[in-house]
């Protein structure tokens, strides 16, 4: 599973954030920062998936 939460990391961040931690925070903020350039989402839930078991 947590190979398919990096993958999806990379091709949609929103998606694997929202799978990581539901919709709380951090999902709404992996959104902003998507949309602010789809690079600062992306490390954004890469840390997600990588922090969190």
């Amino acid at each position: 599973m947590t190979i398919l939460k990096i993958i999806l990391a990379i091709c949609l961040p929103p998606v694997a954030a929202f799978l990581q931690v539901g919709l709380g925070l951090h999902f709404w903020l992996n959104i902003v920062l998507t949309l602010m350039g789809g690079v600062p989402g992306m490390i954004h839930a890469l840390w997600l998936v990588a922090a969190r078991k």
